[in-house]
């Protein structure tokens, strides 16, 4: 009778972030065992020392693989594709690998100014300025739309990281009182990642659009 390996890897998280999100969706798209730990954010838990040493920047998500820590989602999004993914979610091909890493950058710039500020006003009373924001999120939608007319994947015709880390706040951005009505190949586009294998959701929160 064979016993279960011991599993290797935490992964530190908050259920509402959608950078969080990006983690635990790799992992379950990739099969990859490990033990959550929900980081209590709004007690300040990522202030404390003990995860401060995990990562000075105070933020999650952060993964633990064997004594291997990295932060920063998109970096984690880069080590596990590459640790436990091969070619697949990260091609070796340098022009392939330069239109991931061109949404990668997308997912930390626009995106991240754009749907997930705008859902942090909503979801968190975070202080923005809601019309200039409100104008990056249709922004960034509108030139997504465009990409997608001619692939199905952001970055190709199959997924990659660049999709899981642009998908969370995407979906949620309606929680942010940004619509998605008007961007049809965009909801396919969430669609077609809904439909993966393995694909696990964040929660909703009933906020913004969404609100009752």
């Amino acid at each position: 009778m064979q016993t279960a390996q011991p599993v290797s890897l935490t992964f530190y998280s908050f259920p509402l972030s959608g950078h969080a999100h990006r983690v635990a969706l790799m992992l379950s798209l990739l099969a990859v065992p490990h033990r959550k730990v929900d980081v209590d954010l709004r007690a300040g838990e990522h202030k404390r020392p003990a995860f401060l040493a995990l990562n000075p920047f105070g933020q999650v998500p952060v993964i633990d693989d064997g004594g291997v820590v990295v932060t920063d989602s998109t970096a984690i999004l880069v080590y596990l594709a590459r640790r436990y993914g091969g070619r697949a979610w990260l091609p070796e091909d340098p022009a392939d690998a330069a239109a991931v890493q061109r949404w990668l950058s997308v997912a930390s710039g626009p995106l991240a100014s754009g749907p997930a500020a705008a859902r942090l006003v909503t979801l968190f009373g975070a202080p923005y300025e809601v019309e200039s924001t409100l104008a990056r999120a249709h922004a960034l939608l509108a030139v997504m739309e465009g990409e997608l007319a001619g692939r199905a994947f952001l970055a190709g015709a199959a997924p990659s990281i660049a999709d899981v880390a642009c998908y969370a706040y995407v979906a949620h951005a309606p929680e942010g009182n940004v619509s998605l009505e008007t961007y049809p190949r965009v909801r396919a586009w969430l669609g077609r990642i809904e439909g993966l294998p393995r694909f696990v959701p964040m929660a909703s929160s009933p906020v913004g659009l969404l609100a009752a």
